[in-house]
């Protein structure tokens, strides 16, 4: 998908859906790690099934563990917001305060395993991280076999686009926090190298984790190299230090998971969807909902397919102004917006849209409904918000030409933009147009209604062929 620069499919997520598909996510993640906070077994991909565990499994919570579990969140949220200001004016560097502020999950971790250490918490039923395979995996080579690839191809091709979308939403969302723009089809290449280093490893397939990132985030990664130390690092800890985190208490890493991801839950987007357009509104709602009822797959994917039938239902009722001469100017603006001249055998229609195969039938109507009405002679087409005429667009514009043509009215264009003028020309459109084409709407007034307080113009050479 890299390679053949596919990355543009990120255009398709709008920042409604992947804001819900984050704040989704985020709940579903800190959720999954309750289990570890009450030291209960729990299961589950949504947050139905997740609720309905935790609640069944109440019985079992161990005091234990649950304190752990609570102290070590409220103090990971204690020092993002209050330990630097305090080694601030303890008289600490600022730098240094920095670093100690973002060292605190390390704190936590180092205390807490500490304790369950010291304490032999593990007796009293807490739960450990226990054993870790010390060493590197090693390298082995894919087993290759067609039925094998055949079947797995449908399971691989949606992880692939899956594991895209959240890599492609945690990063945007990351990188606005620091203003800075990420590269789609980069960003394929990299998870493409990273999946075959994975298979030829023996992982799991990969992806830009959301909590993964969130934390390596919340610990001042700055640039791509923090991946690379990171990288380092768990090799070293793989190799070494994996007997010192066996009495690591879950319900510490599972802390440290919730706060980092709960910074990312936003419900702020639902109530600015609300308030400037609905139909964000709905998308942002939609995803948030079947993301936590029904996974991220379905989520995500019901959030970017109404997102496009929102579009094109919007785009298929498209704003269509009648318009008029504002005194004194040559500008045309909306006859029920703004006081403006008009002449009674003239209509301009301003479309604010391009015409394409969804919207014509629309705009066909609107337009044989207007000139129903009144004694008309011309009527011109404003095309200035108009990028694209599309074949069926243009065939509808043939017909509207031919209809108006035999009850005596004039079709005209104005203000038509040079690429879309460009496919126009090579078409018999223009030949057959019974009215012009005029470079701006001023020039078609003056040639085909002027009125009383219209100044003139020269519009000469205005004609066929000449719009910008």
């Amino acid at each position: 998908m890299g390679v053949f620069r596919l990355g543009f499919l990120a255009n398709f997520l709008s920042h409604p859906v992947i804001a819900g598909f984050i704040t989704a996510s985020g709940m579903l993640i800190a959720t999954s790690q309750l289990k570890h906070i009450l030291g209960v077994s729990a299961h589950g991909h949504s947050l139905t099934s997740l609720l309905g565990s935790l609640v069944m499994h109440l019985n079992q919570i161990n005091v234990i563990t649950l304190i752990i579990g609570v102290g070590s969140v409220g103090f990971l949220f204690w020092v993002r917001k209050g330990l630097k200001p305090l080694l601030l004016f303890l008289g600490v560097p600022s730098r240094l305060a920095d670093i100690l502020t973002k060292a605190g999950p390390v704190g936590a971790v180092v205390v807490t395993t500490l304790a369950s250490w010291g304490f032999d918490l593990q007796s009293h039923g807490v739960a450990i991280v226990g054993d870790v395979p010390q060493g590197l995996p090693p390298l082995t080579i894919p087993h290759f076999d067609a039925a094998l690839w055949s079947s797995l191809f449908g399971s691989a091709l949606l992880i692939s686009i899956i594991g895209f979308v959240e890599s492609i939403s945690v990063a945007q969302t990351l990188a606005a926090k620091k203003r800075q723009r990420i590269t789609p089809d980069q960003e394929l290449v990299g998870l493409g190298a990273s999946n075959i280093a994975a298979a030829l490893s023996g992982g799991y397939p990969v992806t830009g984790g959301f909590a993964r990132s969130v934390v390596n985030f919340d610990a001042g990664a700055e640039t791509p190299a923090a991946g690379a130390f990171t990288a380092i690092g768990i090799a070293l800890a793989a190799m070494f230090l994996t007997p010192m985190l066996y009495f690591l208490p879950k319900a510490t890493l599972s802390a440290t998971i919730i706060v980092a991801v709960l910074g990312l839950v936003d419900f702020h987007i639902l109530k600015a969807t609300w308030t400037y357009h609905r139909g964000d509104f709905t998308a942002v709602l939609a995803t948030i909902l079947l993301t936590l009822g029904f996974g991220v797959e379905i989520g995500v994917s019901a959030g970017v397919i109404l997102s496009i039938v929102l579009y094109l239902y919007k785009t298929s009722r498209p704003h269509i102004a009648e318009v008029g001469l504002v005194p004194g100017t040559q500008h045309f603006r909306n006859i029920n917006r703004h006081e403006v001249l008009t002449h009674p055998e003239l209509v301009t229609l301003r479309l604010d849209e391009n015409l394409y195969f969804a919207n014509v039938r629309f705009i066909e109507d609107y337009l044989l409904e207007r000139t129903a009405r009144g004694n008309l002679k011309h009527v011109v087409l404003m095309c200035s918000a108009v990028n694209d005429i599309d074949l069926s667009a243009l065939e509808t514009l043939e017909g509207l030409n031919r209809r108006l043509g035999e009850t005596g009215i004039t079709l005209s264009l104005s203000e038509v933009k040079g690429p879309v003028m460009d496919r126009l020309t090579r078409t018999h459109f223009l030949r057959d147009l019974s009215g012009d084409v005029y470079l701006t709407q001023y020039c078609a007034m003056q040639a085909l209604g002027p009125v009383d307080g219209c100044r003139a113009l020269c519009c000469e050479g205005a004609g066929e062929g000449d719009a910008a």
